[in-house]
Formats: C-alpha cells, structure tokens, sequence
C-alpha cells in the first residue's frame, strides 16, 4: 500500500490531560468555568512537543496557581467527539491538598468562576456524564493502585 494512503488513515487525536485533587475528606476538586454550564476537573489540552504530564502541570498552575506535585496516571480515555475528531484523555493522581495549599488556590480570572471539593457521590449532577464516568473510574483507579483504560469513560467490554 502507498505510505500516503496509510497517513492518510492514521489518527491524529487531541490529547488533554488533567489532575484529581482530594481533600482530607476524600473529596474531588472541581472547577466551574465561566465558558460552559458544567464542572470540570483542572486540566487542558496537551501543546505541540509536550508531554500529557507536562501539561497537565502547566494548566493546574495556570488554572489554580499552584504547583502541587502530580502523581501517577489513573486514567488514559479514548474518547473522540464527533465534533473534534479523535481525543485522548489522561487523568493523574495530584493527591490529597493541604489545608494551605488549598487556600491559596488563584483561580485564572479569564477562565475560572470558582473551584472546590465535591463528595463523589454528586459527580453525576456536577460533570457531563463521559467526564462523570472517567472521573469515578479515577477514583477507583486510585484507591486500588492501578490505572485504567477507558473507552468514553466506560471499561471496554471484555
């Protein structure tokens, strides 16, 4: 086959990457942005040369101003949108926030109408449903050690 026919079959995704953050009381940090109706997890799109870690880094200080270590990976999602094409998601532990750390969270004015701590149980009223599903499979991923792979936020079937 022509190499320019198999280019021309070969995906190129968009990749995002963000961070969970818990508090002492197990609760996920989630942030409302002021340019869509629903919650979100701190993150953003990986940037042309970065790695899905650097990014998610750069766009947790740029979006709370802090600088937290990040964890491991508990979630990658292979989730396209019809309207974006292919997209890959990762998801990585950024662990339990102190007390400080949390108050000196700056919200980027430009993006953030506010961020806090939500019980997992009220994931499913706050996220869209696919960021709902990965953000649990992340939970879970967490508490038992080891990453998933997701299909549109759901475990592929067997």
């Amino acid at each position: 086959m022509p190499e320019n026919d198999h280019e021309q079959r070969m995906t190129r995704p968009r990749m995002a990457a963000g961070a969970l953050f818990f508090d002492a009381q197990d609760r996920v940090l989630l942030v409302q942005p002021s340019y869509k109706p629903m919650w979100e997890i701190p993150g953003g799109y990986v940037e042309t040369g970065e790695s899905p870690l650097a990014a998610c880094r750069r766009e947790v200080e740029e979006e709370l101003g802090i600088t937290p270590p990040i964890g491991p990976l508990l979630v990658i999602d292979w989730a396209p949108n019809p309207t974006e094409g292919d997209k890959v998601l990762y998801v990585f532990d950024g662990g339990e926030l102190s007390p400080d750390t949390a108050a000196s969270i700056k919200l980027a004015p430009d993006e953030l109408l506010a961020a806090e701590f939500h019980p997992a149980e009220d994931l499913d009223q706050l996220l869209i449903p696919r960021l709902a599903r990965r953000v649990k499979h992340a939970v879970i991923a967490r508490a038992e050690g080891h990453p998933v792979y997701l299909e549109h936020g759901e475990l592929p079937a067997a």
